[in-house]
C-alpha cells in the first residue's frame, strides 16, 4: 500500500497535445489511490488530447490552465512524458514559470520519459542527478546535470532544494509511482 496523500493535490502539468497516455492516467491513479486530489493544469482551456505511442487515444479535461493556477494551491507536480508534450511545454514561458515556482518552493516534483525537458528551460537541473528516456541525456549534461541509466531516479533530500523524481519509460511507471507517491507525502523542503 502508498503512503497517504490525504489532503494533497498534485498538478499534472500537460501541453494540450501529445502527452504520452499511461505516464499521465498511471501515476494519476497512484496518486488517488493514495488519497491525494489529482488535477490537470495545461497551457489550454478545454480538453488534452493523449497518445498511445504515435496514436491518438482518449482526451481529458483540464481542471487549469497554467495562467488560472497558483503553484501554492499544490504539494507537488508530475510532468508526464511522450516527445511532443514536453517539447510544446518548454517553449511556453507561463508553463515554464509554473514549473519554476515549484522549485522555488522547495515542493517535489516528478518528471517521466521526455518528461524533464522543460526542467532544463527552468534552470532546475545543475547539479542534480537524474533520468529520462536516453535521448535526453546530452541536454541534460549541457545544462549541468548528470544523466543516470537507472529505472528511477531521486535527488537527495540533503543536497538539493526540492526532491525531484524521475524515470526513463512507462516500464518504468511502478517503481516511479511508488517513489512519487512516497516523496510526495514528505511534502515540501523545509
Amino acid at each position: 500500500m502508498f503512503t497517504s496523500l490525504q489532503g494533497k493535490t498534485v498538478a499534472f502539468l500537460v501541453a494540450p497535445e501529445g502527452v504520452e497516455q499511461i505516464e499521465l492516467t498511471d501515476p494519476w491513479q497512484a496518486v488517488q489511490e493514495a488519497g491525494g486530489t489529482p488535477r490537470l493544469v495545461s497551457t489550454r482551456s478545454g480538453r488534452v488530447q493523449a497518445f498511445n505511442h504515435l496514436d491518438k487515444a482518449d482526451t481529458f479535461a483540464v481542471d487549469e490552465t497554467v495562467t488560472e493556477a497558483s503553484p501554492g494551491a499544490y504539494d507537488g507536480l508530475v510532468l508526464p512524458g511522450g516527445v511532443a508534450n514536453p517539447d510544446i511545454l518548454r517553449t511556453d514561458d507561463r508553463a515554464v514559470a509554473f514549473i519554476r515556482a515549484f522549485f522555488d518552493a522547495g515542493k517535489p516534483v516528478a518528471a517521466i520519459c521526455h518528461g524533464p525537458w522543460p526542467l532544463i528551460e527552468a534552470e532546475a537541473v545543475r547539479d542534480r542527478t537524474l533520468t529520462s528516456w536516453p535521448s535526453l541525456r546530452t541536454d541534460i549534461r549541457n545544462a549541468g546535470g548528470t544523466w543516470v541509466d537507472e529505472q528511477v531516479r531521486v535527488c537527495d533530500r540533503d543536497n538539493a532544494p526540492n526532491v525531484l523524481v524521475t524515470s526513463r519509460m512507462p516500464d518504468d511507471l511502478k517503481a516511479f509511482d511508488e517513489s512519487l507517491v512516497t516523496e510526495f507525502a514528505k511534502g515540501p523542503k523545509q
